[in-house]
């Protein structure tokens, strides 16, 4: 029942404690809480990742099932990236950020603010994507401050952010 509206709310938290758990716990995703982390990553690319679920055989529930099962059932980090990247043709932010949720200790969300703070130039898109990421963004991340992947993952957005903000009022 879903009588707890208010999760909703502070969708993060309510992403990196049900939805991970749930995923550890069932071994696949609802279309709830797949589209809750598209929704957290980027809301705007909710339908466009819909029309790509929908464009495989079956229906919106039993793909989003299929492709959260296989990726709980493949044991290698760089195999479930595959699975999205190449298999899915989801971005490698996407990709990342599904993968985050699902793995809070052993992924990282390849975000253009975190980027940024570490001056890594983008290579989504690339052959080579899956290599950079686990050779050359992963561990940059692992030594940043923090005590958890996804505290470092926060601290470099939020850094961004501010810098950001910080630009926006002082221009004219």
């Amino acid at each position: 029942m879903k009588s707890e509206y208010s999760k909703y709310y502070f969708l993060e938290d309510y992403l990196f404690s049900e939805v991970t758990n749930n995923f550890k716990k069932h071994k696949y995703l609802t279309p709830e809480e797949f589209f809750c982390i598209i929704i957290w990553k980027a809301n705007r690319a909710k339908s466009k990742i819909k029309k790509k679920i929908l464009e495989r055989r079956g229906n919106l529930e039993n793909n989003i099932k299929r492709l959260t099962e296989k990726i709980y059932n493949t044991k290698n980090n760089k195999e479930k990236l595959k699975i999205l990247l190449e298999e899915w043709n989801f971005s490698l932010p996407m990709a990342t950020a599904i993968l985050t949720v699902l793995y809070p200790d052993d992924f990282s969300v390849y975000d253009i603010r975190v980027r940024n703070q570490l001056d890594i130039k983008d290579f989504s898109g690339r052959k080579d994507e899956i290599e950079k990421y686990f050779n050359e963004f992963l561990p940059v991340v692992k030594k940043q401050l923090g005590k958890s992947l996804r505290d470092k993952d926060k601290y470099l957005w939020g850094k961004d952010f501010y810098k950001d903000l910080v630009e926006f009022i002082k221009s004219k």
